[in-house]
């Protein structure tokens, strides 16, 4: 009877738990299965046969389980509760490398949905079971490792950290410089996971080395790793100015003014993003990127892109023209306002709108010749309407603003002074006043002007507070011109005339 149940029952029924696994696995791929499978208790059979002594059994009761929590958090919080990943961490070093890979699959299913999750991963020992794979032969285990290290690591400053003093940068460093351009992939995104929080982790990576070896793999072919190579070095470049420096010098500016024009989005709005987190910290670095070429490569991009791919190109420009008058000017010789001028016209969403009019205010602010190009344009108004658009956002609302009293400030341009005195809130018109209050006392053409537009007869149609700014520009203004002329532009001054009309009696002399 022995010899007649042991190839047939244990078979049978080793068989029947590779079955269950595998059609509880099968059945996780649609997300509207798994509550039923959670209601029927299936976690509760799945966790013994994580230890199963048949390794098949193993890895599909493993992978099961990581397609559970990928598809729901209610089922990571269950997982988490039956303590299933300690027995997943068990002896991870000494399971095949099918259950390597789908323990690894679990712990970043589970760590991407917050960041107590993610600790909750750690608190079980995940950290030092992900190095333990990262020393694995198979390159599968490796990109399987590297991407739980990296959903662990984004969640937080303090989780990142936690990988960063485990000992992860190197092991991730030697994955960056496999031949396998998927492991590189995974391996640039990882660094940007832990770098993209603060200046001290950036600095951790700095110190290992692994700029290098970004700035030499971003001359690879593949676009993906192009694309996570030029947002990693963002992430570090956006802390701090040395940090900045230390991406410069590696000199890697020449190679990212070439992908401004790559053919793929997403590497073109990378690598401006680069520039702009470069550009923003001092003059020096700035002046660096614009002496390498970076408006006319910029420019370039914004001409021939659409929709969300022009935003760091711009806020790029913005950060340069912010630096001195003379950046502000390049931009300005290289026809940058006209070809700002025309994204007004294009579909864009409301925060292009708004990175648009600050970097408008950056290069318009310094001067008056700065400002002249952007008046020239009727930019004003463009400006004007956003402004007072209902349907303009908070923010882009608020940039208008803020552009129009830095811009409107420094212009001496009359034609657009007229237009937008006639058309400004108070708010904006005091800004406008202001301007004529330097202009109307210097110059006898210019307060010739102002009378025969209608603007003389505007502004004493305003209705100011005594004291305020615009009722001192009003008197200004006023004083520039007879007592006569005033009162006969003042409202209801051809009224009072009429009155005296009537009131006047002829004094004819007796013919």
């Amino acid at each position: 009877i022995i010899n007649f149940l042991h190839p047939t029952a244990f078979d049978t029924y080793q068989r029947a738990r590779l079955a269950f696994t595998q059609s509880v696995s099968d059945m996780a791929n649609r997300s509207v299965h798994i509550n039923c499978i959670l209601q029927c208790d299936a976690l509760s059979l799945l966790h013994p046969l994580l230890k199963d002594p048949s390794i098949k059994v193993q890895q599909s009761a493993a992978l099961a389980v990581g397609k559970l929590a990928n598809g729901s958090v209610d089922a990571s919080n269950e997982i988490l509760r039956r303590r299933m990943l300690n027995t997943l961490m068990e002896d991870i070093d000494k399971r095949s490398k099918y259950y390597k890979k789908s323990s690894m699959y679990t712990l970043r299913s589970v760590a991407k949905y917050s960041e107590d999750m993610a600790q909750s991963v750690v608190n079980v020992g995940a950290i030092e079971g992900i190095l333990l794979c990262l020393e694995d032969f198979d390159g599968g285990v490796k990109e399987a490792a590297l991407l739980a290290l990296g959903s662990i690591a984004k969640q937080s400053t303090n989780l990142a950290q936690a990988c960063v003093s485990a000992g992860a940068i190197p092991m991730v460093k030697l994955c960056l410089q496999e031949p396998e351009v998927c492991m590189k992939q995974i391996a640039a995104a990882t660094m940007g996971d832990i770098v993209k929080h603060d200046a001290s982790l950036s600095q951790a990576l700095c110190d290992a080395g692994c700029i290098s070896h970004l700035v030499r793999s971003l001359n690879h072919p593949n676009t993906s790793l192009k694309r996570q190579i030029l947002c990693t070095l963002g992430h570090i470049a956006k802390h701090s100015m040395p940090l900045a420096e230390i991406v410069v010098e590696s000199d890697v500016i020449s190679d990212v003014l070439l992908h401004l024009a790559h053919p793929d989005p997403i590497v073109r709005k990378n690598a401006a993003n680069l520039i702009a987190e470069l550009t923003k910290h001092h003059l020096q670095l700035a002046q660096l990127v614009v002496n390498s070429g970076c408006i006319g490569a910029l420019l370039e991009m914004i001409a021939s892109s659409e929709g969300e791919v022009i935003f760091p190109a711009i806020l790029a420009l913005g950060y340069i023209s912010s630096q001195s008058d003379a950046t502000a000017l390049a931009i300005i010789n290289a026809k940058g306002i006209e070809i700002l001028a025309q994204i007004f016209d294009k579909e864009v969403g409301d925060h292009v709108l708004a990175v648009l009019a600050w970097t408008l205010s950056q290069i318009g602010k310094h001067s008056a010749s700065h400002t002249e190009p952007i008046a020239r344009l009727n930019l004003f108004n463009k400006l004007l309407e956003l402004y007072l658009n209902p349907l303009s956002s908070q923010d882009l609302q608020t940039k208008c603003r803020v552009a129009l009293k830095q811009t409107v400030r420094k212009c001496l341009h009359i034609p657009s002074l007229e237009l937008m005195l006639q058309a400004a809130p108070p708010e904006i018109l005091k800004y406008v006043l202001g301007q004529y209050s330097q202009i109307l006392p210097r110059n006898a053409r210019a307060r010739r002007l102002f009378v025969t537009s209608g603007s003389l007869k505007k502004v004493q149609q305003i209705q100011a507070e005594p004291g305020s700014n615009l009722m001192e520009f009003i008197n200004i203004i006023n004083r520039c011109y007879p007592e006569e002329i005033i009162k006969y532009y003042t409202p209801g001054y051809s009224e009072e005339l009429m009155k005296a009309v009537d009131r006047f009696v002829p004094m004819i002399p007796p013919v």
